[in-house]
């Protein structure tokens, strides 16, 4: 369901709530996993199927620019994320997964503090390997331990 912010964000800029729209929107506020304008095509192709990657690449980038989804470059490419709250990443190496990261509360402050900018918006990213990569470190494809050092 689209709160009434966004809809109303959505009519102020004099843009209506079309149904791709919405089940762009949807889509992208019902996972986690920051998909990709691919990965987001074949969840809303489900629900619409002749709806276009070129639909869904514009809607992506206009629900961007209104704030109601966030757009982040990856390594991969564009990654859309519906958290619109104020939160970090943590990428995985290994397997790619992006990860929310809860905020640290006051860094803008105490960098303006520190440096006398004027902080409007910030980004901290954090790589390495997830919790179920490193699990996984030292297994061979069919489970068993592998030795190190050999």
């Amino acid at each position: 369901m689209i709160p009434d912010k966004g809809l109303q964000t959505l009519r102020a800029s004099g843009r209506r709530l079309t149904r791709p729209r919405r089940v762009i929107l949807d889509v992208v506020r019902a996972t986690d996993a920051h998909p990709s304008a691919t990965a987001v095509w074949a969840r809303v192709r489900r629900r619409l199927p002749r709806v276009s990657l070129a639909t869904v690449y514009r809607n992506l980038r206009l629900l961007a620019t209104q704030g109601l989804v966030l757009e982040r470059a990856s390594a991969a490419g564009l990654r859309f994320d519906g958290n619109t709250a104020a939160h970090d990443h943590f990428t995985c190496v290994r397997c790619g997964r992006i990860f929310d990261v809860a905020a640290q509360r006051g860094l803008r402050v105490r960098v303006g503090a520190r440096t006398g900018f004027e902080v409007f918006e910030h980004r901290v990213e954090f790589y390495g390997r997830c919790a179920g990569c490193r699990r996984r470190r030292g297994r061979s494809r069919n489970g068993e331990r592998r030795r190190h050092g050999r």
